[in-house]
């Protein structure tokens, strides 16, 4: 097992955790990375884009010139594809563009993407995040003390409103809870700062 110091919101180190090799030391597959990555992204899509067709243009119900005679090519309808306010030809229609993932593809995903945080050094353990009031600036301190001051990704056991709405207004800061932790999100952050019963909540769910 690896062991990894924690840290309180003040950044002084107070403790350890073991981390099970299973989650935090396995092989980083980089090609299953890919493919959940790609699934989220995909997923997030809500597919609404819709181009007129020359059947849903307004107009064009006559015809613009007879059919032979006038020296230039037949037309039947001024909605037609080639015409300016035509209709669109092949144009996007609403669709769905949802895939999906095998749950023991999304857990190799998962593991893979823990195993890459932990391996570059960019997973955090804090003992316990907490704040008495609505405060952002507790937020922005305690990341500051840890060495989190860019894209972090906020993991916790339990909802936390104050804590949840502190880090709301921190650019590049998102907060989710030790079952909602999805592969892009991890990946996504440049820190992954987890409490320490997080982590053993999600070793016991994920194990």
């Amino acid at each position: 097992m690896a062991t990894i110091k924690v840290v309180n919101m003040k950044g002084e180190e107070v403790g350890s955790i073991e981390l099970l090799d299973t989650i935090f030391a396995a092989d980083v597959n980089e090609a299953v990375l890919h493919a959940a990555t790609r699934a989220y992204l995909m997923n997030q899509r809500q597919g609404t884009q819709s181009t007129l067709t020359r059947t849903e243009v307004s107009g064009g119900g006559k015809k613009p010139w007879r059919q032979k005679g006038t020296g230039r090519a037949r037309q039947g309808s001024t909605r037609a594809p080639q015409w300016t306010h035509g209709g669109i030809a092949f144009g996007p229609k609403p669709r769905s563009y949802r895939t999906g993932m095998n749950k023991k593809t999304k857990r190799v995903a998962l593991y893979s993407a823990l195993s890459a945080k932990l391996a570059a050094g960019n997973l955090i353990v804090v003992d316990n995040i907490t704040t008495e009031d609505y405060s952002t600036k507790t937020m922005v301190n305690m990341l500051n003390a840890i060495g989190a001051t860019k894209k972090a990704l906020v993991v916790l056991p339990e909802i936390d409103k104050k804590v949840i709405k502190s880090c709301a207004n921190i650019e590049g800061v998102k907060t989710a809870l030790y079952n909602t932790i999805n592969v892009y999100d991890i990946l996504n952050a440049d820190k992954f700062v987890v409490t320490e019963a997080a982590v053993k909540m999600l070793q016991e769910v994920y194990a």
